[in-house]
């Protein structure tokens, strides 16, 4: 009875993967769903709290600082000593997060929960990216876009159901998105029991396979990180201004309704779930770096024209900048993984973090600048920070390794 239990972990079949890698992708939904919620009720928490544009901004930098920090320490622990049950621990921070939220009654409780929050993300991207690229039979760009993907489309979905749920009912129905945190935890517990079971082994054999790229010398891995944390910069930085102050600008220069500004916000990240699931398969197909390089560059002329457009042509350029914009995480992580082969966890958790960090530190920033001239005037400083792209064309390409050519180094 024990015997085909022994022989599954290196005989895991596709369909199984495939579970396992949507598993991991719809509690990145959740996860993010739950996350994206915190900026969609800035307009409430704005009003009962009586906050500024920089108390807004520093409860962003808060909960993605606090995710930024501890993701690279948490991918660089479990490269060395893998956790399987870490994913359902952190998704247990997440929940304990959204309760104290949801009764939060002073700006000093709303930060300390979403800071668990942050903590619960700390844990799931890391992790959840590295069972990703395990289950992904090699298809490593696919893989990382279906998770991204799931934790996309639960961002753009969370400002539509606080826009329809929350925002009616107040700052207490927050409490009802605890069942997606409980959902995620039992999900997350039978991920950590398959990484036990057969993850781990198809991780050790994975990491004893001959390189698939070319090494590079020390001096030009280096460079190229230093450029991929600039482009990094530039698109979170850049999506920091959307995600968390693009109700404001609708509402401040259209004077829509609150709604109808969180409708527009849903379509944009819609629009970023669509980039993202491209952005992955067609770097397989076509090369890491010609999509990192036409992603950010790509975006500029539709940043520079977006503060000078009507309503409409805000709704229409808003949605090329999310769908080229989104297309460069997947193939920056993935290059980055290939570039220092071994340690998933780390490049992982560093890469996630710091697109935490910028998102964060930009939120702080801009809410700053807002406050200080006015929120269009920050849409017009952010439309020439895509222009950072030009640094892509500086990334070495990395040429695969043909089958017995021997590993360099």
């Amino acid at each position: 009875m024990t015997g085909p239990a022994r022989t599954e972990p290196l005989s895991t079949t596709s369909t199984l993967v495939l579970r396992i890698l949507l598993t991991i992708s719809f509690c990145h939904f959740l996860n993010d769903m739950i996350q994206s919620v915190i900026p969609a009720i800035y307009p409430i928490l704005k009003t009962s709290f009586r906050l500024s544009f920089s108390q807004i901004g520093l409860i962003t930098l808060t909960g993605q600082m606090t995710a930024s920090v501890l993701q690279p320490v948490v991918g660089f622990y479990t490269d060395r000593r893998p956790q399987p049950f870490s994913l359902p621990v952190g998704m247990g921070f997440t929940l304990t997060g959204l309760l104290l939220l949801s009764t939060a009654a002073s700006f000093h409780i709303l930060l300390v929960a979403v800071a668990l929050v942050g903590i619960g993300s700390a844990v799931l991207h890391p992790e959840s990216s590295r069972v990703a690229r395990v289950a992904s039979g090699g298809q490593h760009g696919l893989a990382q876009s279906v998770f991204q993907v799931g934790g996309n489309a639960g961002g753009a979905l969370g400002p539509l159901l606080a826009a329809f749920f929350i925002l009616p009912r107040g700052q207490g129905s927050i409490a009802w998105f605890a069942i997606a945190a409980l959902a995620a935890i039992g999900l997350l517990t039978t991920v950590g029991m398959w990484y036990r079971r057969t993850g781990s082994a198809l991780h050790r054999s994975a990491s004893r396979a001959p390189a698939t790229h070319q090494a590079q010398p020390p001096r030009k891995v280096a460079q190229a990180l230093v450029i991929l944390l600039a482009l990094i910069f530039s698109k979170y930085f850049y999506l920091a201004s959307l995600t968390s102050y693009y109700t404001f600008y609708l509402i401040n220069r259209f004077h829509v309704s609150v709604q109808n500004a969180q409708i527009h916000l849903f379509v944009f990240l819609g629009a970023v779930v669509a980039g993202t699931l491209i952005g992955g398969p067609v770097g397989d197909r076509i090369g890491r770096k010609a999509v990192i390089w036409s992603s950010i560059l790509g975006v500029l002329p539709f940043t520079l024209l977006l503060p000078h457009v009507n309503l409409h042509w805000t709704g229409v350029l808003t949605v090329v900048i999310g769908l080229v914009l989104a297309s460069a995480f997947s193939a920056i992580l993935v290059y980055a993984q290939e570039l220092i082969p071994g340690k998933v966890g780390t490049i992982s958790g560093l890469f996630f973090g710091l697109a935490f960090g910028m998102g964060g530190i930009g939120a702080a920033l801009l809410g700053r600048l807002a406050d200080r001239t006015s929120i269009i005037h920050v849409y017009q400083v952010c439309a020439y920070l895509p222009a950072i792209g030009l640094l892509a064309g500086f990334l070495p390409s990395l040429e695969r390794v043909r089958p017995g050519t021997r590993r360099s180094g």
